[in-house]
């Protein structure tokens, strides 16, 4: 137990778990960028495909998709810059992960199909939004205050 409490005030030890912090949250970063890399060029894919040979609901329920797949790079963008942020200040940013989500939600409510989803789910999200946005109205208040 003695030597725990030893390593836990040890310089050395807490400046070693800075680097692997550090180095972790780069590998990431990467990690991030490749997913982002990757599902541009399937929305690109996807894009050509729909315009070559439209499909005959390319306007409802494709197009749809098509803006979830828009939104899922916008929401993969705000976790590399939720990682990047984390590299600059070594503090997660409440807002922006609060931001994130929101968006998640957003995403959510757009490529809902209402003929599948049962009343419940629909105040889970309402619920979840108005969560967030209390939140988020919260962290800014209290940024903002002088």
């Amino acid at each position: 137990m003695r030597l725990f409490r030893q390593m836990g005030r040890d310089e050395g030890f807490l400046s070693g778990l800075k680097i692997f912090e550090n180095l972790l949250s780069k590998v990431l970063s990467l990690f991030m960028v490749a997913v982002i890399l990757v599902s541009v060029i399937d929305l690109g894919a996807i894009l050509f495909h729909g315009l070559l040979d439209p499909p005959d609901d390319f306007l409802g329920r494709t197009l749809i998709n098509i803006f979830g797949l828009f939104l899922n790079i916008l929401i993969a963008l705000e976790i590399l810059e939720n990682i990047t942020a984390y590299l600059r200040q070594h503090v997660v940013q409440v807002e922006l992960v609060i931001v994130t989500s929101i968006t998640a939600i957003a995403r959510k409510i757009i490529i809902l199909d209402f003929a599948k989803t049962t009343g419940i789910d629909l105040i889970g999200l309402a619920l979840a939004v108005f969560a967030l946005s209390i939140s988020y109205w919260i962290v800014r208040t209290m940024r903002n205050r002088p």
